[in-house]
């Protein structure tokens, strides 16, 4: 039975979610077209750049990505609180970094200001805080990242029509078992799919860019961002932007120019705060361990040693790496250890939520220490 999205992202129940978006028919829209032998590989640095660059305006954190050939997977955490500290002014700002606005809030961040009305500043006032709640919106960050990209996509394709399969689908991530879940089953996308031999060699992941940011020389992918930021502006160089289109060229122009926000911290102390609640040490080591064995060419791999980071969840190590591959695909909405899929069922006063035997299988292995 279809949820209202209201529904499916409550900020009440949880911060934490998990997002996947698929190209339309699943084509290799991102990707290497297997027929045609043409490439939209730098489709997928189109995506990438643009999720970081949205970060650092929206007050949502990337924990993790993997940008597919024909899909993409997102793991964030929405920090409504955050908008609560931020200025008129800056949420003002933060806006019009994605849309024109108004002719009210464009005079307000001008030198037109004081000449403004008390009913035109009321005005403003209102604006401002439906922004404020816009900017801790999955629904709306989702919306200015696919419609973007369909546009620019096709524009070089010289076409129209859809480009995504539909609306994002999104799971809640209602504890720290089901962050850690889906954040390597996200970034293990690439190995499990067999287009990368280990984490750290899958473009596109927030695996690879938490290994490279440990290391100094990242000259390789400076100089692919370079090319990506060229195509990028050939492409919307070439666009006729409507009245009411996201890509209006003066704003793409300003927002390429942001910096990429940074990835969410490793915080092991903050336990689901503002943080990741892990050592990255440990998670790597998971990823690494279980990249051996979702690999296609690589299974039957037996674990010589459990991680430690499941022996601290509580999360059976034989389970977790048996579902791997499957992990979501077994669950709705909702991801979690039964005790907190209950709770969340009783709270939407829902008889069932699908995964509650899968996550009795894989979480419940005694009590975390």
């Amino acid at each position: 039975m279809t949820m209202p999205r209201s529904s499916l992202v409550s900020l009440s129940d949880t911060p934490w979610y998990h997002v996947v978006c698929r190209c339309v028919r699943r084509a290799f829209l991102c990707g290497e077209d297997s027929v045609t032998g043409q490439s939209f590989e730098h489709r997928r640095g189109w995506i990438e750049a643009r999720i970081r660059k949205l970060a650092s305006v929206f007050a949502i954190d990337v924990a993790a990505y993997a940008v597919m050939s024909n899909h993409y997977h997102l793991v964030v955490r929405i920090d409504e609180e955050r908008t609560r500290g931020w200025s008129d002014e800056e949420v003002l700002k933060r806006w019009t970094l994605l849309f024109k606005g108004p002719l009210f809030v464009q005079r307000y961040l001008s030198d037109a200001r004081s000449e403004m009305s008390d009913a035109e500043l009321d005005r403003v006032g209102q604006w401002v805080e439906l922004y404020r709640q816009r900017l801790c919106d999955l629904s709306w960050m989702m919306r200015v990242l696919n419609e973007t990209i369909a546009r620019m996509a096709n524009a070089e394709d010289n076409c129209t029509g859809r480009f995504w399969e539909g609306r994002f689908k999104s799971h809640a991530l209602l504890d720290e078992q089901a962050l850690l879940s889906v954040m390597a089953y996200v970034d293990l996308n690439p190995v499990r799919a067999a287009i990368a031999e280990t984490p750290e060699t899958s473009d596109h992941t927030s695996i690879k860019q938490r290994i490279e940011d440990l290391s100094p020389d990242d000259r390789k992918d400076k100089a692919k961002a370079t090319t990506c930021a060229v195509q990028e502006t050939e492409v919307l160089e070439n666009l006729k932007p409507g009245k009411n289109t996201l890509l209006n060229l003066q704003i793409e122009s300003a927002f390429k120019k942001l910096p990429e926000a940074p990835l969410l911290p490793f915080e092991p102390t903050c336990s689901l705060g503002t943080g990741i609640p892990f050592t990255l040490e440990d998670y790597l080591e998971l990823v690494d361990v279980v990249g051996r064995v979702v690999h296609p060419d690589k299974r039957g791999f037996i674990l010589e040693r459990t991680p430690a980071i499941l022996v601290r969840l509580g999360i059976d190590a034989e389970e977790f790496v048996a579902n791997a591959d499957q992990f979501l695909k077994e669950f709705g909405c909702a991801v979690g250890t039964p005790d907190k899929m209950i709770e969340l069922a009783v709270q939407k006063q829902s008889r069932y939520l699908r995964g509650i035997s899968k996550a009795r299988a894989v979480f419940e292995n005694g009590k975390a220490a």
